[in-house]
């Protein structure tokens, strides 16, 4: 897999990475400027020069990585043998700088219920660089011509028809986002005990009233769930005090609420 594959296997997985690019060469050299590496958390893929420099490269992309940083870095080497090195030596006799760019995960949600609803969510997501599911046990709702307009957006849109949703949202990666908006109540049940017993999604949310939320809560915990786990679910979904029921407008709540979780910004009083 060369890098240009590697950065799209990695934004497919929902992982982050650092692109490492030779941007300038002052005589001899292992490789020419605009080679490229990719460096996850676990792999690398392609090289820029292989010895010390690129395992150093390497060592400060994972710190990176591990510290989520975003800004690019730059890093020279002299490929001597008076050089100061960790890996072994390089004597190749050039000067070798290269560019580290890190390359964020891209958030990834899940909506299990395309309805009304779950249609203008995606509609509002497809804006935006993230990974959307669009889960449905029913096919006629997934037709590709009712979704043109989202899958032609800047998110990765997939679509899955699902008769049972539950065996998709157990694939999702781990840290995906879930809503969960059938419109069947007893699937909407399977979806969250599901969600729980998962343990490493992100946010985890469900449609509906305060009573729907409150049975749920009940036959949550008479399936084991404590207190702390069912606390996850947040119920209803969308921003507090938006309170239109137009599909539009939940849409436009849940959406917003999404982009504070991803900014990192918590809620006012919590």
């Amino acid at each position: 897999m060369d890098w240009l594959d590697a950065l799209q296997h990695l934004r497919g997985e929902g992982l982050a990475g650092v692109l490492v690019t030779v941007i300038e060469v002052r005589g001899h050299a292992p490789r020419e400027p605009g080679a490229k590496m990719v460096v996850s958390e676990s792999q690398v893929w392609d090289t820029v020069g292989g010895g010390n420099l690129e395992a150093t490269v390497i060592d400060r992309a994972r710190a990176m990585l591990a510290a989520g940083g975003s800004e690019p870095e730059t890093m020279t080497f002299s490929l001597n043998e008076h050089a100061t090195v960790k890996h072994g030596r390089q004597c190749c006799g050039g000067v070798v700088t290269v560019l580290l760019e890190p390359q964020q995960a891209r958030p990834t949600v899940a909506i299990f219920g395309v309805g009304h609803v779950g249609y203008e969510l995606a509609r509002v997501l497809s804006r935006f660089p993230v990974t959307v599911h669009l889960v449905d046990s029913r096919a006629d709702q997934l037709d590709p011509d009712r979704f043109a307009d989202v899958l032609k957006g800047t998110a990765q849109v997939h679509l899955h028809h699902s008769p049972a949703p539950e065996t998709t949202l157990t694939e999702l990666s781990a840290g995906a986002h879930v809503l969960i908006m059938s419109h069947d109540h007893s699937e909407d049940f399977i979806l969250c005990d599901t969600a729980l017993r998962r343990g490493d999604l992100g946010t985890v949310g469900l449609i509906g009233s305060s009573a729907k939320w409150s049975r749920f809560r009940k036959r949550l915990s008479d399936e084991g769930h404590d207190v702390a786990a069912i606390s996850r679910i947040s119920c209803p979904i969308g921003i507090p005090g938006i309170t239109g029921k137009e599909p539009a407008v939940i849409a436009v709540s849940v959406a917003a609420d999404l982009l504070r979780v991803f900014e990192g910004v918590q809620r006012p009083g919590s």
